[in-house]
């Protein structure tokens, strides 16, 4: 039987990580796939541990893992840990936070399922689904970013940033993989595409994204080290 693990990177998200553990609870896989999730708390200094400790106790029969850092390392190293410890035939990265639906988990699943795709990507730019409508100039600089990345790895995606990346799990474990922040994304990108005859699809997703106010991470700083990113990982393993 085919499972999915779900990786999901944790920091200081005690207050709202019960919903979206809920969620993904609540979500039926096609062609009855399992499903196992990973959750790596980066070290969080509000309630985060004691919250997912109580929803893992209260849903003894969901498969959850509770990795913990012992000191805040960064998201793209929580992924690392996580990736270090899946078992499913697919890995998906899960944020914490309610701007992606894991409703939509079906929607990556399909191309691979299907025997087309080894990588899906989940594009918040493409198709008829809802996306809020936030940041100009942060949308530019994804936009951006994309089209950097797709110069040096010959792709065609239009969303390199996003969180929802479905992989298979043996391609994805023998990346080497160093960045610890949010350069993840354009590192895995360039090495992903690197795999001889790697099979990368694209579909439509749905983007709940938040504010600052409302607990959103990423920013400017970041913005530049993944150009950084985009062009070392491209001649660099």
């Amino acid at each position: 039987m085919k499972k999915l693990s779900i990786i999901i990177p944790v920091y200081n998200e005690g207050s709202t990580i019960h919903l979206i553990l809920n969620k993904i609870k609540n979500v039926t896989l096609i062609q009855n796939i399992q499903k196992e999730i990973i959750i790596v708390n980066d070290c969080s200094t509000d309630n985060t541990k004691k919250s997912i400790e109580t929803y893992i106790t209260q849903n003894p029969g969901l498969n959850i893992r509770l990795l913990n850092h012992s000191k805040n390392k960064g998201k793209g190293a929580a992924i690392h840990t996580g990736i270090a410890s899946v078992s499913g035939d697919y890995t998906i990265i899960q944020d914490a936070d309610l701007e992606y639906n894991p409703e939509e988990y079906d929607v990556l699943l399909q191309p691979v399922v299907d025997g087309f795709a080894d990588v899906v990507y989940g594009s918040r730019f493409m198709g008829g689904n809802a996306h809020r409508v936030l940041f100009f100039w942060h949308t530019i600089g994804n936009k951006f970013l994309t089209f950097l990345s797709n110069l040096f790895t010959n792709l065609n995606l239009t969303d390199m940033e996003t969180c929802y990346k479905l992989f298979n799990t043996s391609m994805l474990k023998s990346l080497s993989l160093k960045e610890k922040r949010f350069g993840f994304e354009p590192e895995v990108t360039a090495k992903i595409s690197k795999i001889r005859k790697v099979r990368i699809y694209e579909v439509g997703i749905s983007y709940y994204g938040r504010t600052y106010e409302e607990g959103k991470k990423i920013n400017w700083k970041d913005g530049l080290h993944a150009i950084y990113c985009i062009i070392r990982y491209r001649f660099l393993n």
